[in-house]
């Protein structure tokens, strides 16, 4: 009987790409937008009085700084750590490493749990999508169109949005996953030969313990009488 993950288990993703094309490319995908965040953190910790954002006193009666120097510091080591984290998935698919891959699969399951959380808080309580809306700023576009919306509405457009993301989370995270299992299969292959006539099964040791085993001494040469 076939077990539920060798019945999902393919070595094509996005109906052309292999596993380690498609984990490497998300890979350097991540670590791209990592590294766009990081160069903005950077820039903010140079030169906070431009990127630094402040709640006027006619919103909230006070100034405070929204992002202050310690968060800076915060997002900058999860930024870092997530480009390591991303490059050690790409150096691992790319030289068939499959433990480096590992931490970029955690990484993309903590992230699902993260939004379907997000997902079943707007089922539960549907009220926080207009609580979001009145937070955003006077200045953001089309605020007054959404907030008329019915809010039955608004909470399915916003399930859709977040059911989409989740899909797409859930496909790369298989991708990843068929990688892990492809890399680290080839790394433990073991080749079973069928034999027919006795309905045997002979299984073969590996190619670098087959190349490991001494030669056997050649057999004394045979003299005719």
């Amino acid at each position: 009987m076939i077990s539920p993950w060798d019945r999902w288990y393919s070595t094509s993703c996005c109906l052309c790409c292999h596993v380690r094309t498609g984990t490497i490319i998300l890979g350097i995908w991540y670590m791209l937008i990592n590294a766009v965040v990081l160069l903005i953190l950077l820039s903010a910790l140079n030169d906070p009085v431009q990127y630094r954002y402040h709640l006027t006193s006619s919103e909230l009666g006070t100034d405070i700084d929204v992002m202050d120097d310690a968060n800076i510091c915060i997002a900058t080591a999860i930024s870092l750590l997530m480009i390591l984290i991303c490059g050690m998935a790409t150096y691992g698919a790319f030289k068939q490493h499959a433990a480096w891959i590992i931490p970029f699969f955690c990484y993309q399951i903590f992230d699902f749990a993260l939004n379907t959380l997000v997902a079943i808080s707007v089922v539960v309580y549907p009220n926080t999508v207009q609580d979001y809306l009145h937070q955003l700023p006077g200045t953001f576009p089309y605020k007054e169109d959404i907030m008329s919306t019915n809010n039955m509405c608004l909470v399915l457009a916003v399930l859709l949005f977040i059911g989409g993301i989740l899909c797409f989370k859930a496909y790369m995270i298989g991708c990843v996953w068929n990688c892990y299992r492809y890399v680290s299969g080839r790394g433990t292959t073991e080749v079973l030969v069928y034999v027919t006539t006795n309905d045997n099964t002979v299984l073969l040791p590996p190619y670098e313990e087959a190349v490991a085993i001494p030669p056997k001494d050649t057999p004394p040469q045979y003299n005719q009488a």
